[in-house]
């Protein structure tokens, strides 16, 4: 799967991610889904160093779950840099 595949999976992984971490994903829907797109790349990039597969096709589950996973780091990096916490909402 090219740069152009892991970019659109983001998109749909910045959506999870804000599903599943709503309190630590500042900046509403649009920050959610660059996360959700640097993440994609970044586990992709990490999926391929780690397995060696770097002919993931979008609709393989390892892809989405490498997707899904660096999705949820880059949201809690994000969380944890912004200082992003429940009791200020």
């Amino acid at each position: 799967m090219g740069f152009i595949g892991w970019i659109i999976l983001g998109l749909v992984v910045g959506v999870i991610v804000k599903a599943i971490m709503p309190g630590r994903v500042g900046g509403g829907w649009v920050t959610s889904l660059v996360l959700g797109v640097v993440g994609a790349i970044v586990g992709g990039w990490i999926g391929d160093l780690l397995f060696n597969k770097g002919d993931m096709r979008f609709f393989s589950i390892g892809s989405w779950l490498l997707a899904i996973v660096g999705g949820l780091v880059v949201a809690g990096v994000y969380g944890a840099i912004t200082g992003r916490n429940k009791s200020s909402a």
